[in-house]
């Protein structure tokens, strides 16, 4: 089975917010991605709103239940309390979370689980008595005696921090080697019983090899070089191209 796609709207939002005025509209380009075959949308609502904004997620709840029932509304986010009430008022199929510092431009590592292996399981008890998929963010570095740990708290996946992957674009040996790595973790947390997500700096250019050393993927969640190639062939296009670089039919 090829991997599913999320489009994460962050960049979307975060455009939008560089004035004040309801365009580019989050919702109207999800409606577009969902349309051209998107499994569902991915938000991060950072404490600062600096680009998915708290008001933006009734909207895309209502969205993917009036619209687009078969598709999934994947929210991620450090666990703190305020990201917590908000994952339980607006109900997501999927939780990612991340062991982001507010601080951060952007999610860089995975957690590490052998110190965090405490708050990640009362978190993800919490969560599962809401009936909610929970994804962890994780290295990718084949280690499995953290992955077993990340079993342990109760998660049923692992979400793989590309970022190195998408990093070497300009060096094909140095991305040969990190998917073979990547695809080495991935096999680890599949025996381990965890499903496994992929996300950051994907492109429709890597994804196929990714997709390749991973064959047991089950979602890649893109944002940012999802959103900079709308701009140059539309959303529906893109979602399109993305959704043949994941390896569906299209």
């Amino acid at each position: 089975m090829a991997a599913k796609l999320s489009v994460n709207m962050n960049a979307v939002a975060m455009l939008r917010n560089r004035r004040d005025l309801p365009w580019p509209s989050v919702i109207g380009l999800g409606r577009i991605a969902l349309q051209a075959g998107a499994s569902g949308l991915t938000v991060h609502p950072r404490p600062d709103q600096r680009h998915i904004r708290f008001s933006d997620l009734a909207p895309i709840r209502n969205l993917i239940d009036d619209e687009f029932p078969e598709a999934e509304f994947n929210m991620e986010g450090y666990p703190n309390a305020e990201f917590l009430e908000l994952v339980e008022r607006h109900q997501p199929e999927q939780v990612t979370l991340v062991p982001d510092d507010p601080a951060q431009a952007t999610s860089d590592h995975g957690w590490d689980f052998r110190a965090n292996e405490t708050l990640l399981a009362d978190v993800i008890s919490r969560l599962k008595k809401s009936g909610l998929r929970v994804s962890v963010f994780a290295d990718g570095v084949p280690d499995e005696e953290a992955l077993t740990i990340a079993k342990q708290t109760g998660a049923d996946r692992i979400e793989l921090y590309t970022g190195p992957y998408g990093g070497c674009f300009d060096d094909e040996d140095k991305a040969k080697t990190i998917a073979i790595e990547l695809g080495k973790t991935a096999e680890i947390a599949h025996g381990l019983g965890l499903g496994v997500n992929a996300g950051h700096d994907l492109t429709v250019d890597n994804m196929p090899l990714l997709a390749k050393h991973i064959p047991m993927l089950d979602e890649v969640s893109i944002g940012h070089g999802l959103t900079a190639d709308a701009l140059e062939y539309g959303m529906a296009e893109t979602v399109r191209r993305f959704r043949k670089a994941c390896g569906q039919a299209i």
